[in-house]
């Protein structure tokens, strides 16, 4: 029999170290909807650094309870086991709304929070069960390890209460990056069979409450750093994170399906990204099609 575990506050002393502000809840609907409600009421400010080092801040729960994915999918978490956190950062409105450009956002996030695992668990001095054991990033914003998913990540666009719907280009708006993550859940609290945790595939770890706040640490540097590099020069940018997501797309020379939001479905090998981030799809006739919006699975 399995016990209902007791949500507790996150301790997270090093995310708060290097983040600009950190809220803490037991429990929440969402760590997303949160960020964004206090975003909008002003209670969750983010200071434009004169410098242009970015503001990042962090929204953080031990159980949210209608915890959100894309295409309106839905998050399962269990406390004291799984990291659910947001990030919000400012950026400016042109970048965040220029469809060339701003898929690379999720991407971003992606290749941010594989860094942090990556980091934590070679600090830590863990080591993978196997040599195999990789994580990967399957388009558009899942964390995968062995083909089954590890972690999530939703990105939303929240406009501040200082900007409008009339602001300039220019203004800033936030991006609340909610990042999900199975650190220590047991194989017997597995939602679905097609879902892992990084337990089962790392030995060495040090505690749930650590590796979270560890790893947290990390995505705030990296959100920090990489959303930096991507603001100075976004389309410059485009053909280094092309590069290292051919590294880590599981998609990536498989044969997929992708389900699009009107239930219509396309079938063939994932190539590779465009530009604007979008996924190639290349069917059975030889045809590259763009896929922009979809769930994609693995046949």
């Amino acid at each position: 029999m399995m016990i209902a575990l007791k949500a507790a506050t996150p301790q997270l002393p090093r995310t708060t170290a290097v983040a600009d502000h950190v809220v803490a809840v037991d429990e929440t609907d969402s760590t997303n909807a949160l960020a964004a409600q206090m975003i909008g009421d002003g209670s969750l400010t983010l200071p434009d650094h004169q410098d242009g080092e970015l503001a990042v801040a962090v929204v953080a729960a031990d159980r949210q309870i209608a915890g959100r994915g894309r295409n309106g999918h839905k998050w399962i978490s269990q406390p004291g086991r799984c990291s659910t956190m947001s990030y919000a950062v400012r950026i400016p409105r042109a970048i965040a709304t220029d469809e060339s450009v701003n898929g690379w956002l999720q991407m971003i996030a992606g290749l941010v929070t594989l860094d942090a695992l990556n980091g934590m668990i070679e600090e830590y001095g863990a080591a993978p069960n196997q040599p195999d054991c990789l994580l990967e990033l399957k388009w558009p914003n899942d964390v995968f390890c062995h083909g089954l998913k590890l972690g999530g990540l939703l990105s939303e666009l929240v406009i501040p209460p200082s900007s409008g719907t009339d602001a300039d280009a220019d203004d800033d708006v936030v991006i609340v990056f909610g990042v999900g993550l199975n650190l220590a859940l047991g194989a017997c609290w597995l939602p679905t069979p097609q879902s892992t945790s990084l337990q089962l595939h790392v030995t060495g770890l040090p505690s749930f409450g650590e590796m979270r706040d560890a790893v947290a640490e990390r995505q705030v540097e990296g959100f920090r750093e990489r959303l930096a590099k991507f603001i100075a020069d976004p389309k410059g940018q485009t053909e280094s994170l092309r590069e290292e997501m051919k590294a880590v797309c599981w998609a990536r020379g498989r044969q997929v399906e992708a389900h699009f939001t009107d239930g219509t479905t396309l079938t063939g090998e994932a190539i590779g990204l465009n530009e604007d981030a979008s996924l190639i799809l290349r069917t059975q006739d030889g045809t590259d099609h763009t896929v922009r919006t979809a769930d994609v699975g693995v046949l």
